[in-house]
């Protein structure tokens, strides 16, 4: 069994926090559970403290101020005790067997960095879900969502952790702009046998507006696309840079070495 830390960002989470916890600590492989409190002003860190009780794995940071989901998870995942990291987003759930099936692949395919877990999308409307092509939209939507990833923690911060620009936070996709990183350098595995990530319906949710965009119901503002455009470009290639700094330094090393 291959120990995973795993980091959950909750801003204000406290009405499915419980759940996305018990979905944690079900599985064995969950080895640390931390929950980074973003500046939370509702009962989440609570939950935590009595989860934490129950539970020595379950363990709580706190924010100074809200920053932002991807600011959270680069602060949860430099207290990971584990090579292998996970994120789960506090409104979100594992299924039974996810975490096992992740480290499993990861530990059959020692050259693979990652791993993604397919996702279901519970009670999203029927607009959405009875589109005939919602299910190729899930699918790749699926090799971004972050409860999904699984990443060794070396390559998580080889890509400096998700971008954390202003502009992600006002219209999103710092996800997206992570996964084309993580794609173009390393790949981006997807374990598509089966759904083992529940992301619940909300309103207000990322995702809805990413499928009514994609299933042509709904038309971006130009400038928003532009400006994820620019921002998560700008991330792909300083991953790309820094990530070739490093081989290039590992192949001086081994060369001095022999």
């Amino acid at each position: 069994m291959t120990p995973i830390s795993i980091i959950i960002p909750c801003y204000n989470g406290a009405a499915t926090l419980a759940r996305a916890l018990q979905s944690c600590r079900t599985q064995p492989e969950a080895t640390q559970i931390v929950v980074v409190d973003d500046g939370s002003i509702d009962a989440s860190a609570d939950i935590v403290a009595e989860c934490g009780r129950l539970d020595a794995r379950v363990g709580l940071l706190r924010m100074p101020c809200n920053g932002g989901a991807a600011r959270a998870r680069n602060w949860g995942a430099m207290h990971a005790s584990h090579d292998l990291v996970a994120f789960l987003d506090a409104d979100d759930e594992y299924l039974p067997g996810a975490l096992a099936a992740a480290s499993a692949f990861l530990a059959q395919n020692p050259q693979e960095v990652s791993v993604r877990l397919d996702v279901e999308y519970a009670d999203f409307p029927r607009e959405l879900t009875a589109h005939p092509d919602f299910a190729t939209h899930a699918a790749t939507l699926s090799n971004t969502v972050p409860s999904g990833l699984f990443i060794r923690r070396a390559a998580y911060f080889a890509l400096g952790g998700f971008p954390m620009d202003d502009a992600f936070r006002r219209i999103g996709g710092e996800d997206g702009a992570f996964s084309w990183a993580l794609r173009d350098i390393f790949g981006n595995p997807r374990l598509s046998d089966a759904k083992r990530v529940r992301m619940h319906y909300h309103t207000g949710i990322h995702a809805e507006r990413y499928f009514r965009v994609a299933l042509g119901l709904q038309i971006p503002d130009p400038a928003d696309v532009a400006e994820a455009f620019r921002v998560s470009k700008q991330f792909l290639d300083t991953a790309r840079t820094g990530i070739a700094q490093l081989r290039a330094a590992n192949l001086t090393a081994e060369a001095t070495a022999s």
